[in-house]
């Protein structure tokens, strides 16, 4: 079973690609419904929304102890709370991962933009997938990935796609499309 946290942004469209993907679901709107679950997604949104939603239901802690055993997928504001270090403006996460990250790097909404990218073998050799569709909207970049992070998409220099250990952070939005290689990517980590 796998959770999608659904307190804002679009966790409609990850739960339809989770389960393309062919996964089971479950919405998760407090810390209880997290024991459910064998993994999460943080999706898109506002991630200072986000951070208020949590806090406001008591979720933060709740969350960095789920990210000491179970695997997480953050998108794009998921990604800045997966973040240890977040800029432009800092802000509070959960630390979860040794990226930096700096909110809204690729511009503003008229500059989101969708590319198909090339991923590193690693991705492909995992899942097959030889190209990426990439959706970014207002996205945040990785500036940094510390020790123990892999990138297995980058874009323009960049990375996009990370991992580290269980977790894992996209600063685009496959959700968006109809490829379901990187969420399968995620459920191999269940």
């Amino acid at each position: 079973m796998v959770g999608v946290l659904a307190l804002q942004g679009d966790f409609a469209a990850h739960e339809a690609a989770l389960v393309r993907a062919g996964a089971n679901t479950r919405l998760v709107r407090n810390a209880d419904e997290l024991g459910d679950v064998g993994g999460l997604v943080i999706p898109g949104g506002e991630s200072t929304t986000m951070l208020k939603l949590l806090h406001y239901g008591g979720m933060m802690d709740a969350l960095r102890r789920f990210s000491e055993t179970k695997p997480i997928f953050g998108t794009c504001a998921g990604a800045i709370l997966l973040a240890e270090k977040v800029c432009n403006p800092s802000q509070e996460s959960l630390g979860a991962m040794a990226i930096s990250v700096e909110r809204n790097a690729y511009g503003r909404q008229n500059e989101s933009r969708i590319c198909s990218l090339v991923p590193e073998e690693e991705f492909i050799r995992r899942t097959g997938a030889e190209k990426v569709e990439a959706v970014f909207i207002r996205a945040p970049v990785i500036r940094k990935v510390g020790q123990g992070g892999r990138v297995l998409v980058a874009y323009n220099g960049d990375p996009v796609l990370v991992e580290q250990g269980m977790h894992l952070a996209a600063t685009f939005h496959p959700e968006l499309t109809d490829d379901v290689s990187v969420q399968r990517l995620f459920l191999g980590k269940l």
